[in-house]
């Protein structure tokens, strides 16, 4: 019995550090010249993102779900750790659902600076 749990508390240690292996930094200390955060508290983490024209920035984790505001028109191309892309175009005004992403990174590639405020949910 003691090697069967030994064995089982063995699997759970690498599945963790498996889990952690495959997520990035969250996007703030990632990036943070392109994350900051600009209110903190309980329940709640807000994340003014400032991303330049033609700016890639680096791999990065939303670890809490949360809602992104647009505060300018960002059109952004998101590159997935297994290299699959995808393009989004966000106008103004708008905000859609941010949910709980390992990793992945972002390209402004529209042809002014991409403003956003990400409010996550602790």
């Amino acid at each position: 019995m003691t090697k069967v749990f030994g064995l089982a508390i063995g699997a759970l240690v690498i599945g963790i550090s498996g889990a952690n292996a495959q997520s990035a930094e969250p996007s703030y200390k990632a990036s943070p010249d392109v994350y900051k955060v600009i209110f903190e508290d309980a329940n709640f983490r807000v994340i003014s993102v400032n991303r330049p024209k033609g700016l890639h920035d680096k791999a990065h984790s939303h670890p809490l779900p949360g809602i992104i505001y647009n505060v300018t028109d960002c059109s952004t191309k998101l590159y997935e750790p297994d290299g699959k892309t995808r393009d989004n175009n966000a106008k103004a005004g708008t905000a859609s659902a941010s949910p709980i992403t390992q990793s992945h990174s972002a390209e402004n590639t529209g042809n002014a600076d991409c403003k956003q405020l990400l409010v996550e949910k602790k």
